[in-house]
């Protein structure tokens, strides 16, 4: 399949709102279900390790806050931003 004017706009639009919600918010707090998640799949996590902030069979334990650096959201607006602008200059697709 062929990635046409309407794939990259697409993208670009998605990857534009994804760059924007990430730049207006300061933190994303997990659930305790993806904190336990994260906890199985990353034993070696820097800080303070998953291990010790989920108790084994807690169904309501404590829940890891993300945030997001700064140049995350300016990369995506950056290049979702490109998609779109790239998706203008081609051609319409046929039919």
């Amino acid at each position: 399949m062929e990635i046409n004017r309407n794939h990259y706009f697409l993208a670009g639009l998605v990857i534009l709102m994804l760059g924007i919600q990430i730049r207006m918010v300061d933190s994303f707090v997990l659930s305790s279900e993806s904190t336990r998640f994260l906890a199985s799949r990353m034993p070696n996590a820097k800080g303070a390790t998953f291990a010790t902030m989920v108790p084994a069979g807690s169904s309501a334990g404590p829940r890891k806050t993300l945030h997001p650096p700064e140049w995350l959201g300016w990369a995506l607006l950056s290049v979702g931003s490109v998609l779109i602008l790239h998706s203008l200059a081609m051609p319409r697709p046929a039919g």
